[in-house]
């Protein structure tokens, strides 16, 4: 019982942190590139003018990474969050009793 009290009061002080946080930031608007214009759709980099020159290129800071590794460790991601998905569908199957 006193477990159910302390997890009910932590999710309801991060509720409301997040709440307030995400207020703070709306009203402040903060995180938002002044020279561009576009509101909160500002990350569809198609509409930023000259986005080729926001980030840095490829050929100018190369990686010594293939990209299989990037391909494989996206993979091995998908596949960990599918059987994570599957083990807490399994316990939720298992406390409800069905």
């Amino acid at each position: 019982m006193k477990r159910k009290t302390v997890y009910r009061i932590v999710t309801a002080v991060a509720a409301v942190t997040i709440v307030v946080t995400a207020v703070w930031i709306m009203f402040g608007r903060k995180g938002l590139t002044p020279e561009y214009d576009f509101g909160a759709g500002a990350y569809y980099y198609a509409d930023i003018p000259n986005f080729e020159e926001v980030l840095p290129q490829t050929e100018q800071n190369p990686t010594s990474i293939p990209i299989i590794v990037y391909i494989l460790l996206f993979l091995a991601w998908g596949w960990l969050m599918w059987r994570l998905w599957a083990w807490v569908d399994g316990k939720i199957k298992n406390k409800d009793g069905e």
